[in-house]
């Protein structure tokens, strides 16, 4: 089998060089929306739906793909505009549960909402109304859920019903209702109450957590029961803006047994709570690393059997023998890329496998144990020939007071150095850049730039004081390490002062503006997607929304200071040229953020371009709108750093 799955990505990657022979890759390339994402495998393995991106328009289809026909259908069609896809899984062999994101607003106030649809894979017209319905009367005078997409638990031995969590009496006070998908009827099984905001099953499939939280307070609280008949107890209480938090993340087969994640000193580890005993028991600790991922359930036994955790080979650590043989077998088969088994039938004889690397930029297989067999399925972005990409090399430097900042740093295949650099800071802040494929930072690198990623101050993975950095840290110290990381490729060689360009999306956008507000003779350009210009706008106007508080303990609450650190503020010291982006139906950053900064570009004749996507949002998901920012980001780097 080993020879056969070396076989078929020598094969995949063949593919890929065939498609483009021109040493320049196209920016459309890399701009490209992938071709197939998430694939889902139904729980007899028979059927896999997934979502097609159609090459040339904007257009996404949600498809299915019957193993045993052959046969390939197509159900709904998105321009990834006013509508898009959010999820899909599997509810029984015929039927798919669909989640439908879209932009509303409320009494004023833009709003995300998500509904729930029932696809019929076998009907040649399904009905996709919403599977939720407003209660009889007057929808005028009812609450309308937000959000109507929070499947508890999908009942895998009870294919015609799921349980959901949903606020239809009080909003942000989810009742749990038992939903027959056939009918579309509804039974309630657990009032909202308490201040419950998540509920979580055992693997019997009953409900037994209620996580409580405090909008006002901070204050958390997991409430536990033995079943379904008897009252819920306290086994953990915190206060999230002052304490470190604890995550209940799910039961064992076992249902006396929760696992639970807290940290251990510094950095976040796994445990295991005895119900019956309240004995906490360490499961698993990365000396160097946050412990960040889920539970990895067999499908099969419902056992727990692994940990998902970044800071791995595989992304997996598997305690299940079978399982963790399936993956060495598979990782030495395909050593040059990382394999993920990412989807199982219910008896976990077919599986998917998604592999990638720093320059395969994504493919997926499907696997049969049974047979011995796997057959390449597709690939993500098949016209990004492998030998024309740039692998990435995990780096790390001192910060001005000591701080060991890591991160990556990927260097063209072309020119030599000093190169022409880009210092590339990640959005978030709550978040950290890994190695892999990032099409932003392959187009960087194609094009002749040295990329930099910094995982700095405030990024997550690296312990709690680090990640709480950024908490009244924005513009301070977190930018300092971008500073402090083109200062050390300067200072090997690397990279050239007169030749550098800050790019950042989200909070890599802010970062990107204070970068230039607050150094404005460091950087030659900048480019900023979706960006933040003022905090104190974006404190403002988290009032409107229920976490606000949190909001307010992350940003900062003075408004002297928050002027200090916000970019809008300081556009009179800004000397260098800057491309500012920014999607005009973004629900994650408000585009009047860009639109202020730009008129005081303006204002103060300064030198910058300004782009607004016409229904853009926050993950440029329209196909034109991720051209055109590509394209725009290409011009505009060409024109000031080569």
């Amino acid at each position: 089998m080993h020879g056969r799955i070396t076989r078929l990505l020598a094969l995949a990657i063949a593919i890929f060089s065939s498609v483009v022979l021109a040493e320049q890759l196209d920016t459309k390339h890399f701009s490209q929306l992938p071709q197939f994402v998430k694939p889902e495998l139904s729980p007899k393995g028979e059927k896999l739906a997934y979502i097609q991106n159609v090459a040339g328009l904007d257009t996404a289809v949600l498809s299915t793909y019957d193993l045993t026909t052959g046969t390939q259908s197509y159900h709904v069609k998105s321009d990834n505009e006013k509508v898009k896809v959010n999820w899909f899984e599997w509810v029984n062999e015929t039927k798919l549960m669909v989640s439908i994101r879209y932009a509303d607003s409320r009494s004023g106030t833009d709003t995300t909402e998500t509904r729930l649809v029932v696809l019929d894979t076998e009907e040649k017209n399904p009905d996709l109304k919403p599977l939720i319905r407003p209660r009889d009367g007057s929808i005028r005078n009812q609450h309308i859920s937000q959000f109507q997409d929070n499947i508890i638990d999908f009942l895998p031995d009870d294919p015609d019903h799921i349980l959901i969590a949903i606020d239809l009496d009080v909003a942000n006070m989810p009742s749990v209702y038992k939903v027959n998908v056939n009918t579309k009827k509804k039974k309630r099984i657990e009032k909202g109450k308490r201040q419950i905001r998540d509920w979580l099953t055992d693997q019997q499939n009953r409900l037994r957590l209620g996580y409580v939280t405090n909008y006002k307070t901070g204050e958390k609280h997991v409430l536990i029961r033995d079943n379904e008949n008897s009252k819920f107890k306290e086994y953990f209480h915190y206060n999230s803006i002052k304490e470190k938090p604890i995550y209940p993340i799910g039961f064992d087969l076992d249902p006396n047994i929760l696992y639970f994640k807290q940290y251990k000193g510094d950095l976040l580890a796994l445990y295991k709570l005895d119900l019956k005993t309240n004995e906490q028991t360490l499961v698993f600790e990365d000396p160097e690393r946050d412990v960040d991922g889920g539970l990895i359930y067999s499908s099969k036994t419902k056992d727990v059997i692994g940990i998902s955790h970044s800071n791995t080979a595989t992304g997996r650590i598997y305690w299940d023998k079978d399982r963790d043989a399936l993956q060495r077998g598979l990782d030495a088969a395909l050593p040059d890329t990382d394999n993920y088994l990412v989807a199982f039938s219910r008896d976990e004889n077919v599986y998917l496998m998604y592999s990638e690397s720093d320059t395969v930029a994504g493919v997926y297989f499907l696997g049969n144990r049974e047979e011995g067999s796997m057959s390449l399925l597709f690939s993500t972005y098949p016209e990004l020939d492998p030998s024309l990409l740039s692998e990435h090399k995990r780096i790390s430097y001192k910060a001005r007071d000591g701080i060991e900042i890591t991160g990556y740093l990927t260097l063209p295949k072309t020119g030599e150095a000093p190169y022409p650099t880009i210092i590339h800071p990640h959005g978030g802040p709550g978040a950290r850049d890994v190695d892999g494929f990032d099409y932003w930072t392959s187009f960087f690198a194609h094009r002749g730039y040295a990329v930099l990623r910094p995982n700095f101050r405030g990024s997550t993975g690296y312990g709690y004081e680090f990640s709480q950095s950024q908490m009244g840290g924005w513009g301070m110290a977190m930018q300092d390490d971008l500073e402090d990381g083109l200062n050390w490729l300067v200072e090997d060689g690397i990279a050239n002062n007169d030749k550098v360009c800050i790019v950042g999306a989200s909070y890599g956008g802010y970062a990107a503006m204070m970068g230039i507000a607050k150094t404005p003779d460091l950087y030659k350009c900048a480019v900023s997607f979706s960006g933040v210009s003022s905090l104190k706008q974006l404190v403002s106007d988290s009032r409107k929304y229920v976490n606000s508080k949190w909001v307010k303990n992350q940003i900062g609450s003075d408004s002297d200071d928050l002027k200090m650190r916000s970019p809008y503020y300081q556009v009179e010291n800004i000397k260098t040229p800057i491309l500012v982006i920014h999607g005009e139906d973004d629900r994650v950053v408000d585009v009047k953020q860009s639109r202020m900064f730009a008129d005081e570009l303006e204002d103060e004749d300064k030198s910058f371009e300004y782009i607004e996507l016409e229904n853009g949002d926050h993950y440029l998901s329209i196909q034109r709108n991720r051209h055109a920012a590509f394209e725009a980001i290409d011009e505009f780097l060409k024109k000031h750093l080569q």
